[in-house]
């Protein structure tokens, strides 16, 4: 069987697959502290048989770039021997150490006991941290079933802060010295990195580029999103790194107060922004182009869509039925607008109360770990493990919803509005993942659909434009004198291959969506063009892996990459030569 079939259907390490009962009088420390001293002896004497003896047979290794200068997922100790015998050598794996303060035992569910741990090494290159959990097994010995290990710096290129942080005085003379940073006046002052966008994403790598010593510039974009946008994420989920939202910050936070928070970030951490320099982009469906000969209305994408008051006395409808489709819909039907949502296929709905609470709030909520702690141990599940994870996830939110959430269910079928519980059950996260939207956290637009209040149309797909709006395959037709597209941004790729132009643009690997080892395939990672970057991913996801970017960048200007990943090799993917000519890095 292939490796992506296997690692498509793995399975959780119930303690009916591992043939045990609940192990009682566990000390979580001891245990830990017995493994760990077997396998740091291992690592240290190469013995990859070693190693492989303490992990169950099907087995998790995620490495993100401390031994493969790459995000990779192996699975099954076939595949885990194989990149042992590749890289644990050249790796240079050292000062392996157990923080068995760390080691606790966990309980998810009825079924399921793991210890699970932290750990600390160095490589050749730098210093990494590592999760491991272990399993009970049938012959009495605890064995492991995911390890993970990730680079957290390069040696002699420590992060800016703390006792490192700037130590000169600058009395008088900081106003004209930051006007000098800012407009990049003076050769010591010319950027290495280029990032175009000025959201959570770029600015957060910004920030760990500046604080690494690369110096970086910004063009801005953010404020253009809708005003009535408001982060689906909870505040515990979305800091930011260096400077976290403050203890008053709201749950939910509303776009204009985001707006207001990233430019005050960037202004706390120096980041240097030019607002006023753009690149343009124009992506537009080919049969739109069509259709537009014809209609007399206003066409508009979701990503140009700014505020309802632009479309007050007017009929609008919002093409798509995801997270995006449903805010702006609700914000038109909030200023009292005739608007109505078109759905093209169904959308798993969660409730924000018990459904984003379970999904995050085992790591991320008030009193909860610290974020970089809480994302090692989110970042030590392998994407396709999270798979029969968040199948149970589902049913455990059905299961814990209000009977009103319930009745909001109900509700959305009873009008005819399609529903379903995501990719094999999983709800959000593979549909996040594959093609990032297909799904809403209801914050309010599901009980005006029931209501009647934002119309509902889905019985037929669309054909064409009219004169006066919409034509449908069954020959029903819909008015309107604004269309809004809400179906997102379709390849990722478009917008850079506009900017690099067709030649550049096809070297470019897939951008979004997961690889045959689960890790998304080309934002954070080597994009098939040297120097290239794609930064993407909501706030936590940009929070972890503008690290992991910015020591990519760093290792380059350092000279301490080896110039080759130990990549997958995909069908658009080779093992890939890092060149280091040329001025700039360029970060979109």
């Amino acid at each position: 069987m292939s490796s992506a079939a296997n690692i498509n259907s793995a399975a959780l390490p119930t303690l009916e697959r591992l043939g045990v009962s609940a192990p009682q009088n566990v000390d979580a420390a001891i245990v830990a502290q017995t493994w760990f001293d077997i396998f740091a002896n291992h690592v240290q004497t190469g013995d990859i048989n070693g190693i492989l003896n303490q992990l169950v047979d099907d087995a998790f290794w995620r490495d993100i770039l401390a031994l493969t200068w790459d995000f990779r997922t192996f699975y099954g100790n076939n595949r885990i021997k194989q990149f042992l015998g590749d890289r644990l050598a050249a790796a240079k794996l050292s000062a392996v150490q157990l923080d068995a303060t760390t080691a606790a035992l966990g309980r998810p569910y009825p079924d399921i006991v793991w210890v699970q741990t932290f750990f600390t090494f160095s490589t050749a290159v730098g210093t990494g941290s590592g999760v491991l959990r272990l399993v009970p097994t049938s012959s009495g010995e605890w064995k492991a079933h995911a390890i993970f290990t990730t680079l957290e710096s390069l040696h002699g290129c420590p992060e800016l802060t703390g006792p490192l942080r700037e130590q000169e005085s600058k009395f008088g003379t900081w106003p004209e010295h930051r006007r000098q940073e800012r407009e990049c006046e003076g050769p010591d002052q010319q950027p290495i990195v280029l990032i175009v966008g000025g959201g959570q994403s770029g600015l957060e790598l910004a920030a760990r580029l500046k604080y690494l010593g690369i110096k970086t510039l910004i063009g801005d974009l953010w404020r253009k999103r809708y005003s009535a946008l408001c982060l689906h994420d909870t505040v515990w989920y979305d800091h930011m790194p260096y400077l976290p939202f403050p203890p008053t910050w709201p749950v939910f936070a509303p776009a204009p107060k985001v707006a207001d928070w990233l430019e005050s970030y960037a202004h706390s951490l120096e980041l240097d922004v030019w607002t006023s320099s753009t690149v343009t982009r124009a992506s537009q469906d080919p049969e739109t182009k069509k259709w537009t000969e014809e209609y007399k209305g206003i066409i508009v994408h979701s990503g140009g869509y700014t505020k309802a008051k632009d479309y007050e006395g007017k009929k609008v409808v919002v093409v798509g039925a995801c997270t995006s489709g449903h805010d702006i819909a609700k914000d038109l039907h909030d200023h009292g607008i005739d608007v109505t949502m078109f759905q093209r296929s169904s959308t798993y709905i969660m409730s924000v109360k018990h459904g984003v609470t379970a999904v995050l709030g085992s790591l991320y909520h008030e009193g909860g770990p610290p974020p970089d702690v809480a994302d090692l141990i989110n970042g030590s599940f392998p994407n396709y493990l999270q798979k029969p994870l968040h199948q149970r996830l589902v049913a455990d939110i059905a299961e814990k919803d209000s009977h009103q959430s319930r009745e909001t269910l109900d509700g959305l079928r009873r009008v005819g509005f399609r529903l379903n519980t995501g990719i094999d059950g999983t709800g959000f996260i593979l549909l996040a993942w594959s093609k990032a939207s297909g799904y809403y956290f209801d914050v309010g637009a599901s009980q005006l659909i029931i209501d009647g209040k934002i119309k509902l149309k889905n019985d037929s797909q669309l054909a064409r434009f009219t004169q006066t709006g919409l034509e449908f395959t069954d020959g029903s037709t819909l008015d309107a004198d604004a269309v809004v597209f809400a179906t997102g941004y379709g390849d990722a790729r478009d917008s850079l291959r506009t900017v690099l132009g067709p030649e550049a643009g096809a070297r470019l690997k897939p951008i979004w969506g997961l690889d045959s080892e689960g890790e998304i395939r080309g934002t954070w990672r080597d994009l098939g063009i040297p120097r290239l970057w794609c930064m993407m991913g909501n706030f936590a996801l940009c929070r972890f892996h503008s690290k992991h970017t910015a020591l990519q960048i760093k290792a380059i200007e350092e000279g301490l990459f080896d110039e080759k990943r130990y990549s997958w090799r995909h069908p658009w993917n080779s093992q890939t030569q890092i060149s280091r000519h040329g001025r700039k890095d360029f970060v979109m």
